[in-house]
């Protein structure tokens, strides 16, 4: 695999700079015990957690997002995150010391997520990372895949689109980056559906573990 080095790297959160599922796990467990139903295993719900909480709503209860109901469970489930978006939310192993290693020199890095900002900034905060962009769902009046918070994101760390890195675990990350002008990283670690084939994605590069992208990058600097 060759590549030259990018001058910025944009991330998504969850799944790929974060392991946020054990708290959505969490939030989504309690949604099923305020209906009295049992705690459903971890891995699936670790699947489905890029997906958003309508997608975890459906899991947790079977509810349609055009159901009734499901506005209010998902309303649940989100004030339920909401309490404590870091209690056990960690960056994947090896990527603190990406981020650090990339800071010296200084180099770019930024975030660009479909998460809410009042989910996504108090958890950059407890975890005191301190990306040079965030962009998140509430922000622009597109998200991803739509390129638009990708631009954003490299204009405000004085950047062209060509210049940067956008690592994923989704293939709406890929057709983001695509659609950008960026280069498209796809990561096997994440949230990756069972039925999701990653070497299918229009990605220009794939990692399958964070070790894999850190040592990528370090030697490419």
């Amino acid at each position: 695999m060759t590549f030259s080095a990018p001058r910025a790297l944009l991330f998504d959160l969850d799944g790929t700079l974060v392991d946020t599922a054990p708290d959505l796990a969490r939030a989504t467990n309690e949604l099923r015990a305020h209906h009295g139903l049992a705690p459903l295993p971890y891995p699936q719900i670790r699947s489905q957690v890029s997906n958003g909480g309508s997608a975890l709503v459906t899991l947790a209860l079977g509810l349609t997002s055009e159901h009734v109901d499901h506005g209010a469970a998902r309303a649940f489930l989100l004030d339920a995150y909401g309490r404590d978006v870091a209690s056990q939310s960690r960056l994947f192993d090896g990527l603190e010391r990406l981020i650090e290693h990339w800071a010296l020199p200084p180099r770019a890095w930024g975030i660009v997520t479909n998460k809410p900002r009042a989910y996504a900034a108090p958890l950059i905060e407890a975890l005191q990372l301190t990306p040079g962009a965030l962009l998140c769902a509430d922000d622009l009046p597109l998200k991803k895949p739509a390129p638009e918070p990708l631009w954003e994101a490299a204009c405000r760390l004085s950047v062209t689109p060509k210049e940067c890195w956008y690592i994923g675990d989704h293939l709406r990350d890929m057709e983001a980056a695509r659609s950008a002008g960026m280069t498209a990283v796809a990561v096997g670690y994440g949230y990756i559906a069972e039925e999701d084939d990653i070497g299918r994605w229009p990605a220009d590069l794939w990692f399958e573990t964070p070790d894999a992208l850190v040592e990528a990058l370090m030697q490419a600097r």
